[in-house]
């Protein structure tokens, strides 16, 4: 997970600069989201970054959680392992053609697993103290 957030910023960088240089705009002009969304077209890769920090962050702390409490069954790791190839799969929807109906699909699966994989973690979790 941690490539693909280092992959978007790179992209969004390299677009957003190349969009700035080519609309010469001082990077005043960008200073918030509102300037941003009047003044720049090409806000995928930027979608995606926030996407990024959004349903990951429940990703990031079962992961912890887990690790903390020394619980890392195979089904747990191999749903992890399917959860960011499918926030890959969004990611690169979103950053190329951006069909919002495959986008979607992508993220509502990544979501179904996530909430499964948690669902059963603490079931696992609270099993295991009765």
């Amino acid at each position: 997970m941690m490539l693909l957030v280092a992959m978007v910023g790179l992209r969004l960088l390299l677009v957003r600069v190349a969009e700035m240089r080519a609309k010469r705009l001082p990077m005043q002009a960008v200073a918030n989201s509102v300037q941003t969304a009047a003044r720049l077209e090409r806000v995928h890769a930027s979608d995606n970054f926030k996407n990024l920090f959004e349903v990951p962050v429940l990703f990031y702390t079962l992961v912890a959680v887990a690790l903390a409490t020394g619980r890392t069954p195979g089904w747990l790791v191999a749903g992890a392992w399917c959860f960011v190839l499918l926030r890959y799969a969004h990611s690169a929807i979103q950053c190329s053609y951006n069909r919002v109906a495959h986008r979607f699909a992508a993220f509502m699966v990544s979501l179904v697993l996530l909430t499964g994989l948690w669902a059963r973690f603490v079931a696992g979790m609270l099993g295991a103290q009765g």
